[in-house]
């Protein structure tokens, strides 16, 4: 996946998603997306190279980190539950979507019910991994 559109993906995928509010607590240059106040992508440039940071369960951040080479663990953030995403040949458009999507039920299924998003019409397929 080319560098911009690895951005304009996650971006665009964090963004259609119920409840998702897009902050910039590190900067103008850095896109938060936060569900409940939490945040489930960071969005930014790591030296020119744009990189999507978006929180994993933890077995599947060893399997995604073993299986693509695009894929690291969370640049600056808790190498247990993120991962980052570079800019590469092996992550399509619908794995990073997924990614994304994965992300966002993960942090929004910690969300106290009471303040919890209706997430059931983002669910989908863990097989993508």
């Amino acid at each position: 996946m080319e560098a911009q559109r690895l951005q304009d993906v996650a971006e665009e995928a964090a963004g259609g998603l119920l409840a998702a509010e897009l902050e910039h607590p590190f900067g103008p240059d850095c896109e938060v997306y936060k569900v409940g106040g939490k945040m489930f992508l960071l969005s930014m440039q790591l030296r020119g190279t744009p990189l999507a940071t978006v929180k994993c369960a933890p077995e599947d951040v060893t399997a995604l980190v073993q299986r693509y080479d695009d894929i690291t663990t969370g640049y600056h953030l808790n190498k247990r539950h993120w991962i980052s995403v570079w800019p590469g040949e092996e992550v399509d458009d619908d794995l990073l979507r997924d990614l994304v999507k994965n992300s966002y039920l993960l942090v929004a299924d910690s969300i106290p019910r009471s303040r919890r998003p209706l997430t059931s019409e983002v669910r989908f397929s863990t097989d993508t991994f």
